[in-house]
C-alpha cells in the first residue's frame, strides 16, 4: 500500500513536471515564432526621405544614407537625438513648451556640432573634446546617461530660448547602446529595452506614409508635410493607413519590427518655420476625429492621443539604409491594434 502510494506520487510528479516543461515550451515556441523575420515579403514602396535629429526638439538634419543601429540612426558623430536640452532641474525640456526650439538648426561636420538660429551667431562645439563627471537627467521621468556640452552652449540656448543667460544647458549621451527602461504604454506592445534609443520619447524610429499624410490632408485647410510629424523614414507607394497593418518591415537588408503605433501631440502643432503653433491646433484636432486608438486595452494608457506612424525597433545587424531603398512588409500581415475609422 505505501509502495503504491509512493508510484502515485512520484507518477503525479512527472505528470505535473511534463505538463509544466509543454506548458513554457509552448510559450517558449510562440514568443519565439513571433520574434522571428517572416521567411515571406511582399514589396509596398520605397524610402523617400530620411531624416535625423541630432538634438531632441531641435530641427531637423535631412541625409541621403545612414547605418542603422540599435541606438539609432547614426553617421560618425551624428547621431539621432543624442543631444538634449535641459532645465536647471535635469528635466527635459521640448518643443512642446518652447516652440521657438524647432527655429534651431543644428549641423555638424566631424566631431564639430554647430547650432543656428534667427538673429543669434552661429555656436560650435567639438563632441570629441567633452570631458567631466557624467551624470543622469530625467526623460519622462526615467533616468538617463548624460554629459554636459559645457557654458557656450548653455548660454546660447538660453538666451536665444529665454532671453536670459542661464535656464538651459545641452548634455549629451556618452554611451553606444540604449540603457532606458520601457515607458508604461511601451510595455502593453512589443517595445524592448533595445527599442528605447538614447533621447527620443519612445523608439530608436519612426516611419510615417506619405499616403497617410496625403489624406489627412484632403481632410484639412492648411495642409502639412510628413517631416510635421518628425519622422526618421518616409515611405511612398503604399495604402493610406496601411502601416497600421504592418508588423515586420524590410528597408533594404535592415529588418525592422514594428512594436507600436505612434501616437501624436501638441508637437505636430508647431510651424517649424516660425516656432509658433497653429491657432487651431491642427493638425492635431483633426487627427483626434478619425484616428484614436479604440482598443480597450490600450485606451486607458494613451487617451485621446491620436495615431499617426509607427514605432520600430531594428532586428537585424547594423546595415546602411537609402532613400530609394524598397520597403517590404511581412506575409502575412498581423492583427492592427483597432483604431477609430476615417
Amino acid at each position: 500500500m505505501i509502495l503504491d502510494r509512493t508510484r502515485l506520487t512520484y507518477v503525479s510528479a512527472a505528470v505535473v513536471g511534463a505538463g509544466t516543461v509543454v506548458v513554457f515550451f509552448w510559450w517558449w515556441w510562440t514568443k519565439r515564432q513571433k520574434d522571428r523575420p517572416p521567411s515571406e515579403w511582399r514589396k509596398v514602396g520605397e524610402l523617400s526621405d530620411l531624416f535625423v535629429y541630432p538634438v531632441k526638439s531641435l530641427g531637423v538634419v535631412r541625409v541621403n544614407s545612414m547605418e542603422c543601429t540599435k541606438l539609432g540612426l547614426k553617421s560618425g558623430w551624428l547621431r539621432d537625438r543624442t543631444l538634449m536640452v535641459i532645465d536647471l532641474n535635469g528635466h527635459f525640456v521640448t518643443a512642446r513648451q518652447w516652440p521657438k526650439m524647432v527655429q534651431v538648426i543644428p549641423s555638424i561636420s566631424g566631431s564639430i556640432l554647430t547650432l543656428s538660429a534667427p538673429g543669434m551667431m552661429s555656436t560650435s562645439i567639438d563632441l570629441s573634446q567633452l570631458q567631466g563627471k557624467g551624470f543622469r537627467v530625467a526623460v519622462w521621468g526615467q533616468p538617463v546617461s548624460a554629459c554636459d556640452c559645457g557654458e557656450e552652449s548653455a548660454r546660447w540656448l538660453s538666451r536665444f530660448l529665454l532671453q536670459e543667460d542661464t535656464g538651459f544647458r545641452l548634455v549629451y549621451y556618452p554611451l553606444d547602446y540604449p540603457t532606458r527602461e520601457i515607458r508604461t504604454r511601451g510595455k502593453i506592445f512589443s517595445v524592448t529595452n533595445d527599442d528605447t534609443g538614447a533621447y527620443p520619447d519612445s523608439t530608436s524610429y519612426c516611419l510615417i506614409n506619405e499616403s497617410s499624410v496625403t489624406d489627412l490632408n484632403s481632410r484639412l485647410e492648411d495642409p502639412v508635410a510628413p517631416d510635421q510629424f518628425r519622422p526618421n523614414f518616409v515611405v511612398k507607394g503604399a495604402s493610406p493607413y496601411e502601416e497600421d497593418t504592418w508588423g515586420w518591415i524590410k528597408i533594404g537588408d535592415n529588418i525592422f519590427k514594428s512594436v507600436m503605433p505612434c501616437t501624436r501631440c501638441i508637437l505636430t502643432t508647431v510651424d517649424f518655420e516660425t516656432g509658433t503653433k497653429h491657432p487651431r491646433a491642427e493638425p492635431l484636432k483633426t487627427l483626434k476625429s478619425y484616428r484614436q486608438i479604440m482598443d480597450p486595452d490600450v485606451r486607458p494608457l494613451v487617451g485621446e492621443s491620436p495615431v499617426m506612424g509607427i514605432h520600430l525597433g531594428l532586428r537585424s545587424p547594423n546595415g546602411t539604409i537609402r532613400i530609394g531603398d524598397p520597403v517590404y512588409v511581412g506575409v502575412p500581415k498581423e492583427q492592427p491594434i483597432l483604431i477609430s475609422p476615417p
